[in-house]
């Protein structure tokens, strides 16, 4: 027996003071930790696909609707049609046929003289309609009969409850048993849209359906205790700003009309006249206000589909600043903006940034600040990471334990990292760990350390056992996957997702610098690696021939204080020039307007097989880009796409600046074939992927918490 039958089972017997202090307990509980996705789940708000728009071109829709429950809301509902008809609103009765009440022919002709519509509300109201299909077939032909009596074409059940297979057994052109996004409902489950959509039926037929998008009165009021309306008022300003349906399911029964002091059980009518007033003052003009079987009807000609969104709750780990991880930042967008729930654990960038913060949807926890990254010890490096391992362990148990993750996909470096989800993975949750290094090369560059010394053997050795507790992993090139598989045994669940760039962020945008200058630029990690002392070296030749060329370096890294030493020992303190990091929407706009991107990595080292996720960028900006010819690079692109120089040859390095700045057909033809060869793998082609991926990772059964 479920939990709503229990509740359905004692609700006769319990007073409605005591039930609805038993659901204000456990709304308090369920507010805590459904907050991302009530009042407002953002991915309700993306349109159906081919959706037309609303008729005369009006923003958003208004729907209202009335639920009579009993025979005091039956005494009101005059009162309430009059006051509607003063501010120059229409709504819809529903009545209950077999209730503790009788609805006479003459109120319901009477709402329907005045522009009103009448509908059915379930048969009894007693919770039972759905008890088993059966009984449910039994009572859908009389249903039915009332609808014809009446000359209804919508329904809605009691408390909610929805099985749109069954509803499909009712002569109803549309139904309004569900909503958007409500924890609070018996039946949690929302359809998570606020838009109508069309149910087929198994003959071919089908109903529209409306879910209410506004939360109901008796939950505001009576269990959650607002004592103003700005959770109406602020989700009627989300959905109009994304053109959706408001639609509000309202009881007169809880209407206090009279007055005097409000009873327990009601609250003041003046609640509901300025939420009218409210519509009518901001959005006048701009809302179509249709009777819901106006909205059915307008919907079952287009036949909206409902949109598949997902709600899975999903964790990242990256012991590097959310904001400047384009690869973190793109995962965790994706999957919100589709519906999920996602939290990243993260480091600060500084000390203005907020512990946590929400970024386009995703909920960011800044665990610690970022250590400097100019120091040069292992212990100094291993401490921070050590401290933000056990960090994110506490972390992630604890929230594990109040409201299970589906998934946690941890990002290296480093690979143990993971270990911080091991009790999360002990309870259910799915584990992603994510290459976007592979670690004993990178340190054994690093530190200048042979690949047989003890400290790459003994990260081997950590390299296996994360790998082991991943249920996948994820490879950033396609060079490191066949060795990673095979130093690891984990062959048979490794992806490859090289770090397709995101269009969406990196596209090409307006020059806004006119200073005459030329902009040579690097943005990214300061690393032996990366090769940029080559580059430096390089500016001594390019700045003697041209002398408004510059080369700008935006980053951070243990060989920073090395390279600014070397700019100013070749005297190019002017021509070279450092920046710090920035957060992704800024360097965005300083790529932009550079001249030329340059990845100067060195082939002798980790920089041989490490993809540069910075070309690709460039490629999207419409910058062009010299790239050293590493294995890597050699295996994506070719010279149609880059200009390639010799690794480690600055000469080379400088006639490849020069040749691309003087030329202005190199530039076209570069920026031509680039921009093209960026849209085709763009992370567009590969989200799907993605997704997929997570999906069947997921795919068993999930616990129901609540939470819709």
């Amino acid at each position: 027996m479920s939990k709503r039958d229990i509740y359905y089972l004692l609700k006769p017997c319990l007073p409605w003071r005591l039930r609805t202090g038993v659901r204000r307990i456990l709304a308090r509980k369920k507010l805590r930790s459904c907050k991302d996705t009530w009042p407002i789940l953002e991915a309700a708000g993306t349109p159906p696909d081919g959706w037309p728009g609303w008729p005369d071109g009006k923003k958003f829709a208004l729907v209202l609707t009335h639920d009579v429950e009993g025979s005091r809301g039956l005494a009101k509902c005059r009162r309430l049609m009059q006051l509607e008809r003063e501010l120059g609103f229409r709504s819809s009765f529903n009545f209950v046929p077999e209730g503790d009440y009788a609805v006479s022919k003459e109120l319901r002709q009477e709402l329907a003289k005045n522009g009103f519509e009448v509908g059915v509300h379930d048969l009894n109201h007693d919770g039972k309609l759905y008890r088993s299909h059966a009984e449910f077939t039994r009572k859908a032909e009389r249903i039915n009969q009332y609808l014809k009596e009446w000359g209804a074409g919508g329904f809605r059940s009691g408390f909610m409850h929805h099985n749109l297979d069954w509803i499909g057994q009712l002569n109803v052109k549309y139904d309004a048993s569900t909503f958007d996004t409500d924890p609070f409902e018996p039946q949690p489950d929302g359809v998570k849209t606020i838009f109508p959509f069309w149910v087929t039926r198994p003959d071919g037929s089908g109903y529209v359906e409306l879910p209410y998008t506004l939360t109901q009165d008796s939950t505001m009021f009576f269990i959650l205790q607002q004592r103003t309306i700005d959770i109406w008022k602020r989700k009627i300003d989300w959905i109009a700003e994304r053109g959706g349906m408001v639609l509000l399911n309202l009881h007169p029964d809880y209407l206090h009309f009279g007055p005097g002091r409000t009873p327990g059980n009601e609250y003041p009518h003046s609640f509901y006249v300025e939420l009218l007033n409210y519509v009518q003052r901001k959005y006048a003009g701009q809302y179509w206000h249709p009777l819901p079987r106006e909205m059915a009807e307008f919907s079952a000609r287009i036949r909206p589909a409902r949109r598949n969104v997902s709600s899975k709750r999903i964790c990242m780990v990256s012991y590097s600043t959310y904001e400047g991880d384009n690869r973190v930042m793109r995962y965790a967008e994706t999957l919100a903006k589709r519906g999920d729930s996602v939290d990243v654990i993260a480091i600060k960038g500084n000390r203005s940034q907020p512990d946590h913060d929400v970024i386009n949807s995703v909920r960011v926890h800044h665990l610690q600040l970022r250590s400097s990254k100019d120091q040069q010890g292992k212990l100094a490096l291993l401490l921070p990471i050590l401290r933000f391992w056990l960090s994110s362990f506490f972390w992630l148990t604890r929230q594990h334990m109040r409201r299970r993750f589906d998934l946690i996909h941890v990002h290296n470096v480093p690979d143990f990292l993971i270990f911080a989800a091991w009790l999360p993975k002990l309870f259910g949750a799915k584990i992603i760990l994510d290459i976007h290094d592979i670690v004993p090369e990178f340190y054994a560059s690093k530190f200048r350390l042979a690949s047989d010394s003890f400290g790459v053997k003994a990260l081997k050795r950590v390299e296996r056992a994360s790998a082991r507790l991943a249920h996948h992993v994820i490879i950033s090139n396609h060079l490191w996957r066949d060795k990673y598989a095979t130093r690891t045994g984990a062959n048979g669940k490794c992806s490859v997702f090289i770090n397709n760039v995101d269009m969406s962020v990196f596209r090409p945008r307006k020059r806004t610098r006119n200073d005459g200058k030329l902009i040579l630029i690097f943005p990214g990690g300061l690393q032996a690696h990366q090769g940029l002392d080559i580059a430096i070296r390089a500016m001594q030749k390019v700045g003697a021939r041209l002398p408004q060329a510059e080369f700008h370096i935006y980053g951070d890294g243990n060989k920073k204080q090395d390279l600014i030493a070397l700019a100013r020992e070749l005297g190019l303190e002017s021509k070279v020039r450092f920046f710090n990091p920035m957060p992704l929407h800024q360097i965005v706009e300083v790529v932009a307007n550079a001249d030329l991107g340059v990845v100067p990595k060195r082939a002798d080292s980790f920089g041989n097989e490490a993809y540069s996720t910075k070309i690709m960028e460039f490629m999207s900006l419409g910058v062009p880009v010299v790239v050293s010819k590493t294995k890597i690079d050699q295996h994506y692109f070719d010279d149609s796409v880059v200009r390639f120089f010799e690794s480690g040859n600055p000469d080379a390095l400088a006639e490849a600046m020069l040749e691309v700045l003087g030329d202005a057909g190199v530039r076209r033809r570069l920026i031509a074939h680039a921009t093209e060869y960026a849209a085709r793998n763009s992370w567009e082609s590969r989200k799907g992927g993605y997704l997929e991926l997570v999906d069947s990772l997921t795919a068993q059964d999930r616990l129901q918490l609540g939470c819709s």
